[in-house]
């Protein structure tokens, strides 16, 4: 589940070919003002491409939960999550199993949400209270006191920053074919110097051009696509020696610092969070 990572229109994107297919729980209407479901999916598995005149909040519990639009691909680590404004034609995919849950909002009730689609960062308070709905025994609620719970999830999702990207991409002739290596050898460790001189050109336009397209440096750039590699092999319960390993660190503490630094919690805290 944003931010995540974007293609833009012509960008390399890694399609998921689903085994599994979904429905939407809801197509014409929804029977409250907020709704709140949690789903707990396969590996490999697919929603239609759907619109709808609600708009909707994605987060995931553990796993990782894609969303497709027309020209941009979404996905978005633990700390984020995906708002879609009502009427905006996506698709929800994952490739490992999955535990996530959507929060459908209203036409009247989004006047205060961003009015594109985008990920927006969860303090604290907020992971919280989607912990709680998720332990709720009741989902469908139509009670004043949960309609009013749901509410102050949504306040709080108005006030939540946004991020264009987390792991943001690029077409750019020379950067692109870097970015798209890395992603299929996130453990290659060779610098930003010797990329540039495999592409033919000098380490200062590459690191003008990250600057440019990414909005990030090269090195944070592969540490954030590292922490996204990562986290499907902690919910598979890779030990950290394997998955530091496959990733292009020396030892396991080097790969658990850069992995606490970049989402605030131990590669082991992640992986017991995500096992709830």
């Amino acid at each position: 589940m944003t931010v995540g990572i974007t293609y833009p229109p012509g960008g390399k994107r890694d399609e998921a070919t689903p085994t599994h297919f979904l429905e939407p729980p809801f197509r014409s209407a929804l029977p409250l003002p907020l709704y709140f479901r949690v789903a707990q999916v396969p590996a490999d598995a697919a929603y239609p491409r759907h619109s709808h005149s609600w708009g909707e909040f994605v987060y995931s519990y553990s796993g990782v939960m894609e969303i497709n639009l027309a020209d941009h691909h979404y996905l978005a680590p633990p700390q984020y999550g995906v708002w879609l404004p009502p009427d905006i034609e996506h698709q929800g995919l994952n490739r490992h199993e999955a535990y996530h849950c959507s929060l459908y909002v209203s036409r009247a009730l989004c006047a205060n949400l961003p009015d594109t689609t985008c990920a927006l960062t969860l303090s604290p308070l907020l992971h919280a209270m989607l912990e709680h709905l998720r332990q709720k025994e009741t989902i469908a609620d139509p009670s004043m006191e949960h309609q009013r719970f749901l509410q102050v999830v949504v306040d709080l999702l108005a006030q939540a920053p946004r991020v264009g990207s987390y792991l943001p991409w690029s077409v750019d002739p020379q950067l692109g074919p870097v970015l798209t290596h890395l992603q299929d050898h996130p453990g290659d460790n060779r610098s930003l110097a010797e990329f540039a001189r495999l592409a033919g050109t000098t380490e200062r336009t590459l690191i003008r051009r990250c600057q440019a397209e990414l909005g990030i440096s090269f090195s944070e750039w592969k540490q954030r696509l590292r922490v996204l590699k990562a986290m499907p092999l902690l919910e598979a319960n890779e030990t950290v020696e394997i998955i530091s390993t496959r990733l292009g660190y020396g030892n396991a503490s080097a790969f658990i610092a850069m992995f606490k630094r970049m989402t605030g919690t131990t590669p082991d805290e992640y992986r017991r969070r995500a096992s709830y």
